[in-house]
Parts: structure tokens; sequence; C-alpha cells
């Protein structure tokens, strides 16, 4: 079943689903499970399950961050919470909350008189009834340690990722590839595409003012990528600017094209302007992300440095995984 935002997602995953299941069960298949979501004139949430699930395996899918949506990812989460009791009113056997989008992942420590906002999400999926929680590519993995009860399942979209720029990289460009870590914290994924690619590798030392919100002092590079094609990956782009910075610093570093990939892109604020832009001036070539966050078609029409992979098979293959008591980890390799 999906909330409101994220009826698109499921019914792509829904459809990859099918196709798995039917594979060895060619009458068998997944019900996408009839719900409605009613907003109240104060803005209250209040989702109904519409069809029988007691007993079943159910999964609520939700997007947090909707671009094609007016709700705010504070809605989009309420309306989560009340999906996942909404279920669990139901007496299902399972309830699995599947969000690409973890909410406040950014926000996992404290630096100050500040709230451990991760953590209040944590327990909050859990009090509302959810057994599992599957999401892609967590910004921080100490977020795992929040949950005492439910099982957090952190899917990551390299693979989907490296697959597509094995598609457009000419063959044998390894010599002259690098793999550069937009900061010390993505050093951990950028070595697995410098493994995978079995090329160099190089990270961006930035110095951040935690006093102000995303707001970078500093930049240095630590490599070397003059005459280099560059793969930059991260988890996900808000506002872009210290993308655009670490792309302007690598141009200048010699860096001869500068492909960025990001598995969750948000494009939060003034973003898709400023990433205009930055293409205008030449400073990348493209900006690779995932359906995780759905853009439609018509945006990368407008904008033609941005290209999308899917990660609804990924989705839909853990799922089937999951469900037949079978190995995820082998997923994830």
């Amino acid at each position: 079943m999906a909330c409101e935002s994220g009826r698109s997602f499921a019914d792509r995953m829904h459809h990859c689903l099918l196709e798995l299941v039917r594979a060895t069960e060619p009458e068998a298949g997944p019900a996408l499970r009839s719900t409605e979501e009613v907003a109240f004139a104060n803005g209250e949430i209040k989702t109904m399950v519409r069809e029988n699930i007691r007993g079943d395996d159910v999964y609520v899918i939700q997007c947090m961050d909707d671009p094609l949506s007016e709700r705010s990812v504070n809605d989009n989460f309420m309306a989560l919470l009340t999906a996942v009791n909404a279920v669990y009113q139901s007496d299902p056997d399972s309830i699995t909350a599947v969000i690409p989008q973890f909410p406040y992942s950014r926000q996992e420590r404290k630096k100050g008189r500040e709230a451990i906002t991760a953590r209040l999400v944590a327990a909050a999926l859990e009090e509302a009834g959810a057994n599992r929680v599957i999401t892609l590519d967590i910004h921080a993995e100490a977020i795992e340690g929040f949950f005492r009860r439910a099982i957090l399942e952190d899917l990551h979209a390299s693979k989907e990722i490296i697959s597509y720029f094995r598609t457009i990289l000419p063959r044998g460009c390894e010599q002259e590839l690098v793999v550069v870590a937009p900061d010390t914290g993505g050093a951990h994924m950028a070595r697995h595409y410098s493994m995978v690619f079995n090329c160099g590798f190089a990270v961006v030392d930035k110095a951040r003012d935690y006093s102000r919100a995303s707001v970078v002092e500093s930049m240095r590079l630590v490599g070397d990528v003059n005459g280099k094609r560059v793969i930059l990956p991260d988890d996900l782009i808000a506002t872009g600017g210290t993308l655009i910075n670490a792309c302007r610093l690598l141009r200048d570093q010699g860096a001869r094209e500068i492909y960025v990939a990001c598995s969750l892109p948000f494009f939060n604020g003034l973003a898709v302007e400023k990433l205009d832009k930055a293409y205008a001036e030449g400073l990348f070539q493209m900006v690779l992300g995932t359906d995780a966050v759905w853009r439609g078609q018509q945006f990368a029409t407008e904008h033609p440095w941005y290209r999308e992979v899917s990660v609804a098979n990924l989705f839909a293959r853990v799922i089937f995984n999951i469900n037949r008591r079978r190995s995820v980890s082998e997923l994830l390799k």
C-alpha cells in the first residue's frame, strides 16, 4: 500500500515485483491495497485502509520529499505515521515502512543545544507499529543504532549508478578516470566506486561553518585530477552550493570532465537555478540521480544536464527476498 506521495514509486516497484513473483509463480502476485488519505482543513492527516489485511505482510511506501506535490517533508512523514498505525490497527503479520528518503537523516548528532531528530523519527516509526524500515543510502549510518525493535535495511544505489556510467564512458578509460569524494564523510562510498572501476581516488576536504546551515568555509583537494575524467558521487544533493564549489575546485585543478551522481536529488531551494548556471559555465557534464526522488520526464527535458536511473527494481528485489526469507546482502554487493 502507498501513501499519497509514495504512489508513483509504489507503482513502479509493484510492476517490478509482479515480474519477479510471476517468474516462479505465474498465477500469484503481490496486491497493491486500496487506501485513502484524508487532509483536514487544519492540516491534520488521516489514512484509512479500505481492504482486509489481517495476517498479511504489509509494505507501506512513502516518499518524504515530493517535488511534484506541495506537501512538505513533515506533511508526508505524518501521513506515513498515520498509514503505518492504521495498518497496525488492522492486525497484519508484519509492517515494513518503505521510505527511499529517511527524513532528518542529517540530524543524527548534536553540535550544541539541539535535538537528535533522526532518533525521534526512528522512535516514531517504531511507536506507530513498524517492524522494519527500508531506505536508500542513509546519510548517517549511526541511525541504524537508533532503532530498538525495528530492523533497518539500508540499500545502496551504487550498482544502478555504476551500470549507467559503464554505458556512457569509453571502454578502457580507467587510466584517465578518478572518483572524487565530495567530503571526507563520503570517502567510503567514493572508495567503493573507485574499486569497482579500478581507477584513481581523491577527496575534497572541506571545512564547514556549523553556525550557519549549508555553509562551507574552505575546500582543498587531496589527490590528482589533472587531465582526468571525474566521477563525483554523493548520497544526496540539497541546495547544491557545496557541490558546485567542489566542481569549480576540480576544474581549477585541471579536471577534464566532471560527472556528478547522487542517490537522492532533492534540489532544495534555488538548487536547480544554481545547477542550470553551473552547467552553462561548463563546470560539469551531467548530474545523475535516481527515481527515489521522482521529478518526472518534463524535468529532464527542461534541464539537459539531468539524467535518472531507477531503483524501483532494487527495492522490489529486496522486498521479494525478505518475503521469501532470502539474503538481502547478496543484492547489495
